[in-house]
């Protein structure tokens, strides 16, 4: 995992642990076969494409409300 991508995708995600998990998600998804949705010229690791499409505003996530969990 390369640090300065941590630290740009750490302003885009201020929370360290909602950051770890939507690196964690999309990773999964990577996985799975979802095509990336950044293009690179150099060999990344899955973690690295994740930051980089945080960084580079390709995903997002949103944080259910209170209700939205209880109704669930």
């Amino acid at each position: 995992m390369r640090d300065d991508y941590l630290r740009a995708a750490n302003k885009v995600i201020t929370d360290p642990n909602i950051l770890i998990n939507v690196i964690s998600k999309r990773v999964k998804q990577l996985r799975s076969g979802s095509p990336q949705l950044v293009d690179s010229l150099e060999k990344l690791s899955l973690e690295d494409i994740a930051m980089r499409e945080i960084i580079e505003g390709k995903i997002t996530y949103e944080i259910p409300s209170d209700d939205e969990v209880t109704k669930a």
